[in-house]
Order: C-alpha cells, then sequence, then structure tokens
C-alpha cells in the first residue's frame, strides 16, 4: 500500500506532456513541442572539456556529500560577485540540482502541519513537495495585471501562527517574473516582521532581459539570516542533465541539509561538480550569447501571440516562457467538444494540431498555458500559426 503522503503526490503534468509529444515524434508526427523547461543550446564546449579532464584525471570517486571545497569556494565567490552576499563553505551546499536543494530546504525546516506561503501561479514541483513534508501549501493567487507579483497585502493576509516558509521564485517559472528591489525590500520587511523563513528560488537569475535581477538575502542581515538561497548551473549554463544545484544558507540550515543528503543521495556526481566549477569561473560570454538569443524569441512569440484574437500574454521579463491567457476560449466548441479548462485545450491542440503546450492546471490556473520559447525561431513561428489556425476553427 501506497504511504498517504507518497499517495497525495500528483504526476508531472509538463513530463507528461513531454513523453506525448516525445512518442508522437518517434512515430513520425512532425510535432512542435513548446514545453521544455530547459535551454535547447548545448552545454558550453570550455564546461564539457573541464568533465572531460576530471575523468582522465580520475576524478570519479565519492566527495563529500555536500559538495566539493573547491566547488563551495566558487559558489562563495560568485554570490559576493553577483550578489552582494558573504557566505563561509560551511554555508553552502551542492546538491543533485537545484530541485534536490529546494527539496531538502523544505524537508529540513517543515514540521507535520507548518504553512507554506506560494504564489500562484507557482512552478509546478513547489506544491508536491510542500505536501511531502506534511506542511500545508497556503497559495496565494496574484494577478495578471500586477505582473503575477505577490503584494504585501496578500502576504500579510496569508499569514498565520502556522506559517513557517514563504517560496518565492524571481526570475518565475511559469510567468517570467521579476521583482525589483524596492518590491523585494516591502516583501522583506513583512517576512523579518513576522519571523518566517524565505526560500528564493533564483535559477533563473542569468536569465533577464530589461529587469535587474535583485536577491532578497542581499538587502540586509535579519533577511539574509532567514532566506535560504537556491540556485545552481542547470539553466544559465545549458546544464539541466548535469544535475548540480546549491543552496546558501545560515550553518545550522545547511548541516541539517548536508545531514539528509548523506543519508539519500550522498554526494552530487563528481565529474558534474568539476564542471560545475568551469561553468562558476570560466568565461561568461556563453551565457550572454543565449539570453541575447532568448530574447529575440520572447520578443517574437509575445508579438505574435498578442496578434492572435482570443489569447494574450504580458512580456516575460526573465526565464524563458510565456503565460498565455486563454479565458477567452473557455466555453469553445472544437469538433463537438467543449473546452472548459487548459488542459482540454492543450490535448485538442496536441493530437489535432500536434503543437505540445503546459496547461496551466499545472501551476495552479486552468485559464492559461504555459509556452517555452527554448526551441528555435522557426519552430516558434510554426508553433504559433498551428496555434491560431485551431483559434480559428473554433466555435
Amino acid at each position: 500500500m501506497i504511504s498517504r503522503k507518497i499517495g497525495l503526490i500528483k504526476e508531472s503534468v509538463t513530463l507528461r506532456v513531454s513523453a506525448k509529444a516525445k512518442q508522437m515524434k518517434k512515430e513520425g508526427i512532425d510535432v512542435v513541442g513548446f514545453g521544455a523547461g530547459e535551454p535547447d543550446f548545448d552545454t558550453p564546449s570550455h564546461i564539457k572539456e573541464a568533465a572531460k579532464r576530471a575523468i582522465d584525471a580520475g576524478f570519479t570517486k565519492y566527495t563529500p556529500a555536500s559538495g566539493t571545497k573547491e566547488l563551495k569556494q566558487a559558489i562563495c565567490e560568485k554570490l559576493k560577485k553577483d550578489n552582494g552576499l558573504e557566505y563561509t563553505d560551511k554555508e553552502i551546499i551542492v546538491s543533485c540540482g537545484a530541485k534536490h536543494s529546494l527539496f531538502n530546504a523544505l524537508l529540513a525546516l517543515c514540521e507535520e502541519g507548518d504553512e507554506v506561503i506560494l504564489p500562484s501561479p507557482y512552478w509546478i514541483s513547489y506544491p508536491e513537495m510542500i505536501k511531502v513534508t506534511g506542511a500545508k501549501p497556503v497559495i496565494v493567487e496574484t494577478e495578471e495585471k500586477e505582473g503575477f507579483k505577490l503584494t504585501v497585502f496578500k502576504l500579510k493576509k496569508a499569514i498565520s501562527r502556522k506559517t513557517k516558509i514563504l517560496i518565492l521564485n524571481s526570475p518565475s517559472n511559469p510567468a517570467g517574473v521579476v521583482y525589483s528591489k524596492d518590491e523585494l525590500e516591502d516583501i522583506a520587511e513583512v517576512i523579518t516582521s513576522n519571523n518566517i523563513y524565505c526560500i528564493s528560488d533564483e535559477i533563473y537569475e542569468k536569465i533577464v532581459y530589461e529587469e535587474k535581477h535583485t536577491s532578497i538575502a542581499s538587502l540586509g542581515d535579519k533577511i539574509k539570516e532567514q532566506t535560504i538561497v537556491i540556485n545552481g548551473v542547470s539553466k544559465a549554463y545549458a546544464m539541466t542533465g548535469w544535475r548540480i544545484g546549491y543552496a546558501a544558507a545560515k550553518e545550522e540550515i545547511i548541516q541539517a541539509m548536508a545531514n539528509l543528503q548523506s543519508h539519500s543521495t550522498s554526494n552530487p556526481t563528481s565529474v558534474s561538480q568539476a564542471a560545475a566549477l568551469e561553468a562558476l569561473r570560466g568565461e561568461q560570454e556563453c551565457v550572454s550569447r543565449m539570453v541575447r538569443e532568448f530574447r529575440k524569441r520572447r520578443d517574437f512569440m509575445v508579438d505574435k501571440i498578442n496578434s492572435i484574437e482570443g489569447i494574450s500574454c504580458i512580456k516575460p521579463k526573465g526565464a524563458f516562457y510565456v503565460f498565455v491567457s486563454i479565458r477567452d476560449i473557455l466555453g469553445k466548441k472544437f469538433s463537438g467538444s467543449f473546452i472548459k479548462s487548459a488542459l482540454e485545450f492543450s490535448q485538442l491542440l496536441l493530437d489535432n494540431f500536434s503543437v505540445a503546450v503546459v496547461p496551466g492546471e499545472a501551476f495552479g490556473r486552468n485559464d492559461y498555458i504555459r509556452l517555452s520559447y527554448a526551441t528555435s525561431l522557426e519552430n516558434i513561428d510554426k508553433g504559433l500559426e498551428r496555434i491560431e489556425e485551431f483559434i480559428n476553427k473554433l466555435s
């Protein structure tokens, strides 16, 4: 019999959509996939070369469970240089991806019955992780007209005596939200005055456009003390499969996370740590090139979406997703089938027009879909033309 906690976990809609699209492609169908949560660029060559050198040097054994000292020092250097944050290597843990660091942090901090505040739309895995700890996700809906940002008013209203953590994701998945320094200062004031923790997921930090990324932990000693910064190399360096993420927090929290990790995965992959070290300390122009290409794709996608009658979106400030409103589509019919949700819209689109998108239910909104522009401009153009054709055939 499956345990109650694990039974509460829902299947990843993102992975389900991707799996179906991949199967259709294997069958020879020309599928345009907008579901990918990873850059379509290859890992930069200097990073791959570092991994090869590590293998040739025999760096293939266990490392310390919480990561090598050299990589931790590189992370400290990065946090100081990019974010103005001072940490020692005892305040850093390297994990098997940023997702692993998030899970470790939640398990280290949450007790049964605690509450974790989660702004919606949220990344698909947050609520499932919270449930596994025995805590309760407290969903706070944000508004498109406010840029999908958590307001101080809504945050204060959501806090109760059971509140333990606020999860803040900037830049965000799925809406590309980037909080300004002023907005983060207001949120930090609420966090510190209510003595709760903030898990700040900054995995898309380097993929920003007009806005500048600010880490909430950099806004004073008090908020830093109450923040767990989560980051990694997956998105910025096109290293999703290498599985290296990290967390920075006060030593007590990091030690608890390290104890947990030592009994679950042991160390992150040794070779991947060598590659991550090169990513952080090597040349950074590879990141800038990727971001410039993402900006072109974003601008093209946003303009095209807003030209299609019945759907609309705001321009994301970071990450590589567009969160598209389909509320004017709901209630319409295609081939006799009423479209009552984003899930039904997405299924009809994939089955009949071979375009894979992620339904908004995965992110807490059933009247939105998420499109990733981590694919070529040619694919983006072709996929959006098919979406327009689909919408024009609705009655």
